[in-house]
């Protein structure tokens, strides 16, 4: 049977895979600076995320949400305590764009209206809620265009996003804690500032789409708290799970749950909570999110003085490095000449670089070198 061919691909065929290395099967060594979208957090084959998938696995793999689920609340305790938002709840699911598509039905069912302002450059999902505040129409179905109203603005355009809640009918506001595919832009704290209390004064729910920008990626536990604010709703992934798949929204204590409202065969299983403990015990126990800021220093002072940079974008270990070239090709010599994954965005000149949060001043070193052979 074929594959749906849907995906470019390089020619590599990844067997096994350690910290920040992957292995081929030819058994070369590659430097993982892009980590799968940025779902490595801890590190691949973390040795105390596998004791404990293993040990699971051995007990119960799975069973649906008719049952009472332990690991759920130790989960849920886990993340109260490192992101902050012990009064929130939570609601766990598989991926980011279900995180996404279930938080635009609960901004929905909350204020009673169905209208999103939603930001350029934005990709929340490829879901049929989410398509539809994700800017990038060519991914969009006939079946999936105009779900519902939406109003398009500029990242930090403050007037657009006033004048549109003015009407008093807009459902939510959902913004990146920093933009991933659409090239590394970030809401400024102003902005944000702006954003939770102009949806406060129109009745609007804020969602903020931490799926990329969360787990300690950006150097706090989510983006937006450098902004000092909380959102209605936080939405999370990627790094959740270290590759498992798991998804979660947090959800603001004024939004009251409803039996029959949200629901999920798969989300908060018991591999999956696992998998989402075992992240929550590494973050804490090596001190990655401190890491990050150190990391992001040295990063930023081996990138600065490289050729043909323009813009560093992004913060901690979300990094886009904007070139005054098409980085397409650089990108390929960095994995087939000198072994190092990097990551592409919808800017054909930014390089993204999502790494494991444990990197080290050697890894960044091997990388900064290699980057300066290829442009040389």
């Amino acid at each position: 049977m074929p594959l749906f061919d849907i995906y470019p691909r390089y020619d590599v065929t990844l067997v096994s895979a350690k910290g920040v290395y992957v292995y081929d099967d030819k058994g070369q060594e590659y430097l993982d600076f892009y980590g799968g979208h940025g779902v490595i957090s801890i590190g691949h084959s973390h040795p105390h995320y596998v004791k404990l998938l293993e040990q699971q696995l051995q007990l119960i793999g799975f069973y649906s949400n008719s049952v009472n689920m332990p690991l759920q609340e130790e989960l849920a305790k886990k993340l109260a305590i490192q992101s902050g938002y012990a009064d929130y709840q939570l609601f766990l699911c598989n991926s980011g764009a279900e995180a996404n598509e279930n938080a635009l039905k609960l901004a929905s069912f909350h204020t009673g209206k169905k209208k999103v302002i939603a930001f350029r450059k934005s990709f929340h999902g490829r879901t049929a809620a989410t398509l539809n505040v994700t800017d990038n129409a060519k991914i969009s179905a006939p079946i999936n265009l105009d779900n519902y109203p939406v109003v398009w603005a500029d990242l930090n355009d403050e007037k657009a996003v006033a004048q549109a809640l003015e009407m008093k009918d807009v459902a939510a506001v959902i913004v990146e804690g920093i933009q991933g595919v659409g090239g590394l832009d970030m809401p400024t704290e102003a902005f944000l500032q702006f954003l939770a209390k102009s949806c406060k004064e129109n009745d609007a729910l804020l969602i903020l789409d931490e799926i990329q920008s969360g787990y300690g990626r950006s150097g706090k536990f989510f983006a937006h708290q450098y902004a000092s604010i909380q959102p209605d709703l936080i939405t999370m992934a990627k790094g959740m799970g270290n590759g498992f798949p798991i998804g979660g929204i947090l959800i603001a204590p004024q939004i009251k749950a409803k039996a029959g409202m949200l629901g999920t065969t798969f989300g908060g299983n018991h591999l999956a909570c696992t998998a989402g403990i075992a992240v929550l015990d590494v973050l804490a126990t090596e001190k990655l999110i401190s890491n990050v800021i150190q990391m992001h220093q040295l990063l930023i002072d081996g990138l600065q003085h490289i050729l043909g940079v323009r813009v560093i974008k992004g913060k901690g270990l979300m990094l886009g490095v904007q070139f005054d070239f098409p980085v397409k090709e650089m990108r390929s010599k960095l994995l087939y000449e000198h072994h190092v994954f990097t990551g592409a965005a919808s800017d054909p000149t930014l390089l993204r670089i999502l790494p494991p949060l444990g990197i080290d001043a050697a890894h960044i070193q091997t990388f900064i070198h290699a980057l300066k052979n290829v442009l040389t």
